[in-house]
């Protein structure tokens, strides 16, 4: 099945999964994570949740997806920090660990933002790259179509080199 970068509004979407660049206390928040509440409900979203709790950086949990998609997957990625914390680790590990919970539930399609890009302040660049090697080199690219989703066109234009 395909893999796919995209310019879209990752809540707009028809996938089975979408994943939020979440916060570890699963919060609420701004960017990505703001519009995937918002699109899912909010209130259910935050009930479902505060019940689990945290997610660590480089993890990933599952819930419901409500009004948005079968099931969102959360994942924390690295706060940039100059590249020498171990953030293209933890990055990748967002990247294994969400596909991993969209293949164990099932899912046929995955649409996945270029996590920590944001607020987070990994350099657009070096973020794709992660985002492209860890998906590409993944056991998941024959089970399910990837949507690497990018809401903006400097982001898509890293992408395209």
């Amino acid at each position: 099945m395909p893999f796919q970068i995209v310019r879209n509004d990752i809540t707009k979407m028809n996938t089975d999964v979408v994943v939020n660049a979440a916060n570890s206390a699963l919060r609420m928040g701004a960017g990505v994570c703001g519009a995937v509440f918002n699109a899912a409900s909010v209130d259910a979203l935050t009930e479902e949740c505060q019940k689990t709790g945290h997610c660590d950086v480089g993890s990933a949990v599952i819930t419901g997806g409500y009004n948005l998609c079968r099931y969102i997957i959360h994942t924390v990625g690295p706060v940039w920090k100059g590249g020498f914390s171990g953030e293209k680790e933890k990055l990748v590990a967002c990247y294994k660990n969400v596909l991993e919970c969209a293949y164990e539930v099932g899912a046929e399609s995955i649409a996945i933002p270029l996590i920590s890009s944001g607020v987070y302040g990994y350099p657009k660049d070096k973020a794709m790259k992660v985002a492209v090697e860890t998906i590409v080199a993944s056991d998941y690219l024959t089970e399910m179509d990837i949507y690497l989703v990018l809401f903006d066109k400097s982001a898509v234009a890293q992408g395209n080199k």
